[in-house]
């Protein structure tokens, strides 16, 4: 019921920030969104490791993943692969039709498809599956080798698999979900290596703090961004309007450091925006969870 409960409210959520501020009708709202991906497979992976030992969701996520080539190969339309003719388009449009869908592509396609959500399952399973690894092993050594050694597979796996099954983040492939879950598992051997064996703990204090309260900060951003582009207009010299989003980069980050840096420089104090809210509720103990 626990599981549940969260599935439900980080879709509801998903749902209310793809609606805000509210002036979109409900025959035009998009349905799926990253929180709602995030609260389904959650939901699924979370039930399979709960029912299975971590040899049968082996098997399981194999099964998922080669079902799921399978499937996209065998009934997209011409080329399988292809944003405007694959099967998650398809599947996503008889169900929840054109204007419920994503269009950042210029054609109602969604990336986070109900189809391609099973893989996406598959990608948290093994994030579950390796830390299971690091608590069973009697040494964090021999931990650390597997993971790191699983990773290696995993990648080699995922990169020959890609050559007939594209890596693609869009439809979330099978050789994608092996490529970066692979990755991932490096990632983590190494770093689990630098801090916990080696000591090195001081520079990854950033990392903790925003980890503290992930979920919040991701709907607080996209709230952020919602307002000054969509309730925020701001007059500029030739007498038109602009978004405050906008008006913001174009009047101080690009003069000061051109298109290109100074897009960068505006994500970077951004991020530092952030992370400061983060740090005074890290530092008063409060973690909003759900």
């Amino acid at each position: 019921m626990k599981i549940l409960k969260r599935v439900l409210l980080i879709f509801l959520i998903g749902l209310a920030l793809n609606a805000f501020p509210f002036k979109t009708a409900i025959a035009d709202l998009r349905v799926l969104g990253v929180l709602q991906r995030i609260a389904i497979v959650y939901g699924i992976a979370a039930m399979l490791c709960l029912w299975f030992n971590s040899k049968k969701l082996m098997i399981i996520s194999g099964a998922i993943l080669i079902s799921y080539w399978l499937l996209l190969f065998g009934f997209g339309q011409g080329d399988p692969y292809a944003v405007d003719t694959n099967l998650v388009r398809t599947i996503d449009l008889l169900i929840f039709g054109e204007c419920h869908l994503w269009h950042g592509k210029g054609i109602a396609f969604d990336p986070e498809g109900l189809l391609s959500t099973l893989p996406a399952a598959v990608s948290v399973i093994s994030g579950y599956l390796s830390g299971l690894l690091l608590q069973v092993e009697s040494s964090l050594n021999k931990a650390l080798l597997k993971t790191c050694c699983c990773g290696i597979a995993a990648v080699l796996l995922g990169y020959a698999w890609g050559m007939i099954f594209p890596i693609n983040k869009y439809l979330w492939t099978s050789s994608y979900v092996l490529f970066t879950s692979g990755l991932a598992m490096i990632c983590l051997s190494f770093l689990l290596w630098l801090i916990d064996i080696k000591g090195f703990k001081k520079w990854s204090y950033p990392f903790e703090v925003f980890g503290t309260n992930s979920l919040f900060i991701y709907v607080a951003s996209i709230l952020w961004i919602k307002v000054f582009i969509h309730l925020i207009k701001i007059p500029t010299p030739d007498g038109s309007m602009t978004n405050g989003y906008n008006w913001i980069f174009t009047q101080i980050f690009a003069p000061f450091a051109g298109n290109l840096n100074g897009s960068l420089l505006f994500a970077v104090v951004h991020l530092g925006l952030f992370w400061c809210l983060l740090f005074i509720l890290y530092r008063k103990k409060i973690f909003i969870k759900i």
